[in-house]
């Protein structure tokens, strides 16, 4: 087994690297002067089962690129197999077309890593499960709602409702809510355009409860800050925001730290500066889970040994 991690989220691998008990592979990635990236593996890889840990994150082009030609290296140097360990999969929220003359990225993503040599792929919390099927190879598709769970309840809140953003997240905030012993709630949520979001009306009961938010992704926040307002003026005594990837593109900080969100829990599939980290964001880390997962995927073990059988996004 060899692991490898792009630039973007070194932090993570490294992490992963160390549940795994090896220490990271050596590779060279720089950009030359007009930005195209090199990559070169300073070890021999020939033979081995490869796993590349990158995080499709901003830049998102050159974050993806860069794993495409880290795998691309790694097949020309005659890897047994290569393992593309994607804690972030960008480019997922376009599954499928929902206007006229729109792209699918998610399938075009899936066949770029397809052609580049990728052998089977970890990733966690898609935004849509359906985009494994995009993918001819395996998919083993992990879940960080666990790890949010075992966190929420070490608060020890008291009269807890999970409440989904949109009707689209009803499935996995039951989930959650039946790991908490939670009641559900659920907001309509509506897209006048791309990052812009309006909540016309909560659907449960929310008032004189503590209300947990659950999404996948938190990108500028807009969503996430007008839903926890919606459900102050609902009766909620506190809101609290608990997603996977916490993109926070700007100006996510601000408008969490001028919202009446109590705290926003994020795990560290996508990297977080700590400077903005301690005060209302908490990073939970996924490491253990990933690394994990890449041990039974190397022994030819399960992988939803790690899941109730029956748990799937």
């Amino acid at each position: 087994m060899m692991v490898f991690s792009g630039t973007s989220n070194l932090e993570l691998a490294e992490g992963v690297a160390k549940h795994l008990g090896v220490e990271l592979g050596n590779v060279r990635i720089k950009e030359f002067a007009n930005g195209e990236i090199y990559v070169r593996f300073l070890e021999s890889v020939r033979g081995a089962d490869v796993f590349l840990v990158q995080s499709i994150c901003e830049p998102v082009n050159s974050t993806l690129m860069e794993l495409l030609i880290m795998t691309d290296a790694a097949k020309r140097a005659s890897a047994r197999s290569i393992t593309a360990v994607v804690s972030h999969y960008g480019y997922a929220r376009q599954d499928k077309k929902s206007a006229a003359r729109e792209p699918i990225t998610a399938k075009l993503v899936a066949d770029l890593m397809t052609t580049a040599g990728v052998d089977r792929v970890i990733a966690m919390d898609l935004h849509q499960g359906q985009i494994q099927g995009f993918f001819n190879q395996p998919v083993n598709h992990l879940t960080a709602l666990p790890i949010l769970a075992d966190y929420i309840e070490s608060l020890n809140l008291d009269g807890c409702v999970v409440v989904s953003p949109d009707v689209g997240r009803v499935k996995v905030c039951k989930k959650l809510a039946d790991m908490l012993g939670a009641e559900l709630a659920i907001m309509h949520k509506g897209r006048p355009q791309h990052n812009v979001a309006e909540i016309t009306y909560v659907i449960g009961d929310v008032a004189d409860k503590v209300c947990i938010v659950a999404d996948d992704i938190i990108d500028t926040g807009g969503s996430v800050t007008e839903g926890a307002k919606a459900l102050v003026n609902a009766g909620a005594r506190a809101v609290y925001v608990a997603a996977t990837h916490g993109i926070f593109s700007a100006p996510a900080y601000e408008r969490i730290e001028a919202s009446p969100i109590t705290e926003v829990i994020v795990t560290n599939t996508l990297p977080v500066p700590k400077e903005r980290t301690g005060g209302k964001i908490r990073v939970l880390s996924v490491a253990p889970l990933l690394s994990h997962a890449i041990q039974n995927v190397y022994c030819n073990e399960s992988v939803s040994e790690l899941f109730d059988p029956d748990f799937q996004l």
